[in-house]
């Protein structure tokens, strides 16, 4: 350009008609990074319109003879600035779905830029701008037909009393799913055996003393013993075990598994008065040293076991629901540890898990989601 005109009266209308010629799609195509080319309102011709060292040039008649800024480098210029305006609109939204999506990365081609789009069998699905493909996200849980969030919907509602048949209502109801309560058992089952894989494998920081008692239940029609080891200091249930009888070799399996859950011997053990626990005990925990006590006494039982009894009133309540055990290899008992050690906050750790309470807790709100997220890889 040879001077400044922005003061013209002329120069005003070029730059309105060349903002009218973009309004009108009269889009340039860059030909290169700055040579555009756009054509002529009034003739079957294209002009070309360069860039060079902050200053513009065209083909057109008005600006080769008059020498001004034409209305086609208004139109390039203006269209510059839009598609800049454009691109860094485009930017801030595929932020703003990375954030609410949490993270959440396209699985064909690992990229942050995607947006929801509907739903398929009760999963968000995803689109991605990148490779323009669908996607459901796996978040660790491949190969299940099923929302994660409804499996552990399912799995919370059956810890907190309610029963299969309600659970499958409720699914129904609310999330227009029909799945038989006999599916509901099998996801019990099946992730019952993927998360005790997992805990089994953290090491809890438990407090010096220890709590075993041992309760009656009924599994299919028959009396069965279940065996319970509880640290004080932190809740953290370490043992559950059923047995047929309750003799020295079955206090035995709950007194070695506890040193194996635990890593360590307790400083304190204490019972109930039980001939049984006297014998497994010098078995399991005695030494030279007396590194670790037992306290057994029936008159103290209710006062020192206090704490597994609540427990032992909660798989109560698991009973009359579930109206009596049907099988031996349940999977309630496994799971009802881990509801009880990773799931349910409480009041006398300030709301707390134990297993938080012990170093191992889980984080997040749904905790059930994030065992599954950590179990299943290592399954």
């Amino acid at each position: 350009m040879a001077r400044d005109e922005s003061e013209n009266p002329e120069y005003s209308k070029r730059l309105l008609r060349g903002h009218q010629m973009i309004e009108n799609g009269f889009e340039p195509k860059q030909l290169s990074q700055n040579r555009f080319e756009i054509p002529s309102q009034s003739k079957d011709l294209n002009y070309i319109v360069t860039s060079y060292a902050n200053s513009w040039s065209c083909t057109c008649p008005d600006y080769e003879f008059r020498h001004v800024t034409c209305k086609h480098i208004h139109a390039v210029t203006l269209w510059q600035r839009l598609s800049k305006k454009i691109e860094e609109d485009h930017k801030e939204k595929s932020v703003f779905a990375v954030t609410l999506n949490s993270g959440i990365a396209c699985k064909f081609c690992n990229s942050t830029e995607i947006i929801k789009y509907g739903k398929a069998n009760d999963k968000q699905v995803y689109f991605c701008k990148s490779c323009a493909r669908k996607f459901v996200p796996n978040e660790g849980f491949e190969g299940m037909k099923y929302d994660p969030r409804i499996v552990t919907t399912t799995l919370d509602l059956y810890f907190k009393d309610v029963s299969l048949r309600k659970i499958a209502d409720h699914l129904k109801q609310c999330h227009s799913l029909d799945i038989d309560h006999s599916t509901v058992y099998r996801w019990i089952s099946k992730y019952t055996d993927i998360i005790e894989a997992y805990v089994a494998t953290l090491e809890p920081e438990l407090g010096g003393i220890w709590h075993t008692d041992e309760m009656k239940i009924k599994i299919g029609g028959e009396w069965h013993w279940l065996w319970n080891v509880m640290d004080e200091r932190t809740r953290f249930h370490l043992v559950s075990i059923i047995t047929k009888t309750r003799e020295i070799g079955d206090a035995k399996k709950a007194f070695k598994k506890s040193k194996e859950v635990g890593n360590k011997k307790p400083e304190l053990m204490v019972t109930d008065g039980l001939q049984s626990y006297k014998k497994a005990f010098n078995s399991e925990f005695y030494d030279h040293h007396q590194s670790c006590k037992h306290i057994a006494d029936v008159a103290l039982q209710e006062s020192l076991n206090n704490v597994l009894e609540r427990m032992h009133g909660t798989i109560r309540e698991r009973e009359k629901i579930m109206r009596g055990i049907k099988v031996d290899d349940t999977p309630i008992i496994p799971m009802n540890k881990i509801y009880y050690n990773f799931v349910r906050p409480h009041m006398g750790l300030d709301e707390a898990t134990p297993a938080e309470a012990a170093g191992v807790g889980i984080g997040g709100e749904n905790k059930w989601m994030e065992l599954l997220k950590k179990s299943i890889p290592q399954a």
